[in-house]
């Protein structure tokens, strides 16, 4: 019964670690099935069995196009000079401090602006002078902002999107290889502002100015208004924050890239022209 807990336990968490960007399983196919010989659990073969054909769903080489996977879905990744690689990462100390300054360099750029816009969504619930307290619609719609952004900002937009591309594109900046602006600029290229494919890059440039628009007009709102959108912010860029932070970790400790994710690296003839 012990052995039984055991695999299946192991099987639960291959799952939910393949879900957060890493290697589907390590556990080879004629050690599953000397465990079944010993076990004898047709319930944990179902689950390893399906396992093995997550795995092969996952042998195709990564296609490097317009910022999206193809019918096939990747295991690897791309090196900086465009050339594709396997998903084990060369931890070497130059490339991990290259990775950890562009992964933890966009998060820095969102704590900046959790900082800066904290003080605003919590003043309504301040004591200072002059300050209104919200109406329970107010109230409301304040609970509601931070429940939309949090589901459509972090979750959506941050931790099944963006936070994967960052920590992807991080993972490819090599001291050895990579030019030297690629390294000074890490954050921005592992934001896929320069050096990407031409979708990605316009999609992040005009995510970008869009943000800043956004932003500008936000400021012109009246009370409570813009505290309550701010509040939604400060939601959505922490969910992101803790996203790009932990799922860096989690390569770093399992030494394997995200899987599923397409670095969006230009294509190697593009590069050459250039």
């Amino acid at each position: 019964m012990h052995h039984h807990a055991a695999l299946v336990g192991v099987a639960l968490l291959n799952n939910l670690a393949s879900g957060f960007s890493i290697s589907p399983t390590s556990i080879s196919l004629p050690t599953q099935m000397a465990a079944f010989q010993r076990v004898g659990d047709s319930s944990v073969k179902n689950i390893v069995l399906f396992q093995n054909k997550q795995q092969q769903m996952f042998a195709s080489p990564l296609a490097v196009r317009g910022g999206a996977l193809g019918a096939s879905t990747a295991i690897g990744s791309t090196s900086d000079n465009g050339d594709s690689v396997e998903k084990d990462l060369n931890l070497s100390v130059g490339n991990v401090l290259a990775s950890l300054w562009g992964a933890s360099g966009v998060a820095y750029i969102l704590i900046k602006a959790i900082v800066r816009v904290l003080p605003i969504a919590l003043e309504p619930f301040s004591k200072a002078d002059g300050v209104v307290a919200l109406t329970n619609f107010q109230l409301s719609s304040y609970i509601l902002t931070c429940l939309f952004f949090a589901y459509a900002e972090g979750y959506k937009g941050f931790q099944l999107k963006f936070s994967p591309l960052v920590v992807a594109r991080s993972f490819t900046l090599q001291p050895k290889s990579s030019p030297i602006h690629h390294l000074l600029l890490a954050p921005l290229y592992s934001m896929g502002l320069f050096h990407a494919t031409k979708k990605r890059m316009i999609v992040s440039w005009c995510v970008t100015i869009g943000v800043a628009t956004i932003v500008a007009a936000v400021k012109r709102m009246p009370y409570p208004w813009r505290n309550i959108v701010d509040a939604g912010v400060v939601v959505g860029l922490s969910w992101g924050t803790i996203s790009i932070l932990g799922g860096y970790i989690i390569s770093l400790l399992t030494g394997i890239a995200p899987i599923g994710v397409d670095p969006a690296m230009p294509e190697k003839k593009e590069t050459d022209a250039k």
